[in-house]
């Protein structure tokens, strides 16, 4: 702003040559300036006051547009706010097949204390020790005299607990409400489910996150509100859980075994029906994952699924499968089986040494679970295209069924395909799966043919999968399993009125420090379908050291241990499968004929 002088020298000095007073120039001057400064705080003013009238005609807007907003809705209860964000407790249940509950919520309380408000710190220290033994005394004693506000006590309680702490009558003890995780079913799909435990806490609430299983792999699906508490429906079936668990338990401990595992599979959608994998765990009750040692000495350990083994003569099906698909054979072609095969510096050997050559039938390969008819077939079928013939069936590649265990248990390959890992592969060893995946191979080998992917989910329908085998090689496959029930390694497997089939499979187990394996420490694993003429279930029994000591010498094949296991599994579980078992026919030379007189 140009500011005016009050006496400019011009006119001072023209008012001084007309004989006017120049001191009027100065008073004009000083008038005009404050009129001017008197407008400009007008107008300020103005404006404040217009600004000040736009603010309150806002303000008042806003209340009386909430008032009416009130007024419109439905009446509740006022909630306090609080600055933090709100934390989700609520989580949906888990349920089987058929519905019923596998995994759900149970209102409790956790125990607090606020020391500054106890009267007697020490008396209640004592009183709570008798109520919860697992509390040290001395500890709390130090906690409630201390300079500590606030300490959790107990993060979950019973009604009796409860009701005893109360009783203590104590101001300083308080509970605060919780939603814990509840397995009405204990141990029972234990590795399934997996567990949860607490994660954010405060008074009045706090998150159940899942931890292992489908309740961490599914955990936010769970936590969801938009899902409006629907349920996540899995594809075990309850009770054919748990009579595969009871039979599973009972067989681990008949055959001396310090680990079991089964799994149990429909062949057309890959649906899990039943897994187990001994020893096993409470999820009410979950134990800490061990700190040293070996990760698979522990209860969490899912063998099903993280166990990766050689699985040995299991795998040689898919050997003759492969030949008959490349025309190389058929079921009674004659194959060299003539033992021992020397490769190198290496001696392909039969079991006890044994020949059964020197020639087999492609069926006979299999009855007798000869290692040198595999080998020399292996040798025709090739390493390449053995490779990719078993990478189709995902033996080599992580399984993708839905737990967060599954992506961990990579199956053990050869770095380079050599000749040597050819012989080894094509009667199951050289190369480590689990047994999840050898379920899921069979299942896609005995189902016409056709790739399948494992799922805990239940599914609506069949979704078509990939081309594997010719429902041709399906069908003479399940045949030659078949054969070995009837007459061959497995027959401790058969189950009247269920035309069973499998292959068993003992692999020695390697030693620890890479030095070769051990001889008196086995997998035994019996891979098993049923009906085998029309095949529906596969079932994989594994058990782990087994050793049947009821005879003089100890047997630890899989015929003596794995196959008796799968046939009472197999007994019990086809008919709540829905599977009506097959009368055999009386002959006419056995039938008595009846007369009325």
């Amino acid at each position: 702003m140009t500011r005016t002088p009050l006496r400019p020298l011009a006119r001072i000095l023209d008012a001084r040559e007309k004989g006017e007073n120049p001191d009027a120039i100065e008073r004009e001057n000083l008038r005009l300036r404050h009129e001017e400064m008197r407008d400009r705080a007008r107008r300020r003013a103005e404006g404040r006051l217009l600004v000040l009238a736009c603010f309150f005609f806002c303000a008042f807007a806003v209340v009386g547009a909430r008032m009416g907003l009130l007024a419109a809705s439905e009446p509740m209860e006022p909630r306090a706010a609080v600055s933090s964000s709100d934390i989700v407790a609520q989580r949906a249940d888990i349920i089987d097949r058929n519905g019923r509950l596998l995994a759900t919520n149970l209102s409790t309380y956790a125990l607090y204390a606020q020391p500054p408000l106890m009267i007697d710190k020490r008396g209640a220290a004592r009183k709570l020790v008798e109520i919860f033994p697992d509390l040290d005394e001395e500890r709390l004693v130090k906690d409630f005299t201390g300079d500590r506000k606030f300490l959790w006590i107990k993060k979950k309680i019973s009604p009796e607990q409860r009701q005893a702490v109360h009783d203590i009558g104590d101001p300083g003890l308080l509970f605060g409400p919780r939603e814990m995780r509840l397995y009405p079913n204990g141990k029972l799909a234990a590795h399934v489910l997996g567990g949860a435990s607490f994660g954010r806490e405060g008074v009045h609430s706090a998150e159940v996150l899942g931890v292992a299983g489908v309740e961490k792999a599914f955990d936010d699906y769970l936590r969801d509100p938009a899902n409006g508490g629907a349920p996540l429906q899995l594809s075990l079936d309850l009770t054919v859980q748990s009579a595969m668990r009871e039979v599973l338990y009972g067989g681990m401990k008949l055959m001396n075994a310090k680990g079991a595992a089964g799994i149990l599979m429909d062949v057309h959608t890959g649906e899990v029906v039943a897994m187990a994998s001994l020893p096993d765990f409470d999820p009410n009750d979950r134990p800490r994952p061990l700190t040293q040692g070996d990760a698979s000495e522990s209860p969490l350990f899912n063998r099903a699924v993280q166990g990766v083994y050689e699985l040995g003569s299991t795998f040689k099906i898919f050997t003759t499968a492969q030949a008959m698909e490349l025309g190389l054979a058929g079921p009674q072609t004659m194959v060299d089986a003539d033992a021992p095969m020397t490769w190198g510096r290496f001696r392909i050997k039969e079991y006890r040494n044994k020949n059964y050559g020197p020639l087999l039938s492609l069926t006979d390969v299999i009855v007798h679970s000869s290692n040198v008819g595999t080998a020399k077939l292996a040798l025709q079928i090739g390493g390449k295209r053995q490779q990719e013939f078993l990478s189709r069936f995902g033996v080599f590649e992580p399984t993708p069924i839905e737990l967060v265990e599954a992506p961990g248990a990579r199956p053990l390959v050869p770095a380079s395909w050599s000749e040597i890992v050819t012989i080894t592969a094509s009667y199951g060893h050289g190369f480590s799966a689990s047994p999840l995946h050898l379920a899921t191979a069979y299942a896609s080998l005995l189902n016409g043919g056709t790739a399948v992917k494992p799922t805990i989910l239940r599914k609506d329908r069949v979704e078509p999968g990939e081309r594997l085998v010719s429902p041709e090689v399906s069908r003479a496959s399940a045949k030659m399993l078949r054969e070995v029930v009837t007459r061959g390694t497995a027959s401790f497997g058969a189950v009247p009125g269920y035309n069973v089939g499998g292959k068993t499979g003992t692999a020695n187990k390697p030693r620890r420090d890479g030095r070769g394996y051990h001889n008196d420490k086995n997998i035994n694993t019996f891979a098993s379908v049923f009906p085998s003429d029309d095949p529906a279930y596969v079932l994989v029994v594994s058990l782990d050291e087994a050793s049947d000591n009821s005879g003089p010498e100890p047997k630890r094949t899989a015929g003596w241990t794995a196959v008796p296991v799968a046939a009472e599994v197999i007994r019990r579980t086809a008919p709540l499968l829905g599977l009506r078992p097959e009368i055999e026919p009386v002959l006419p030379s056995k039938l008595t004929l009846a007369s009325d007189e």
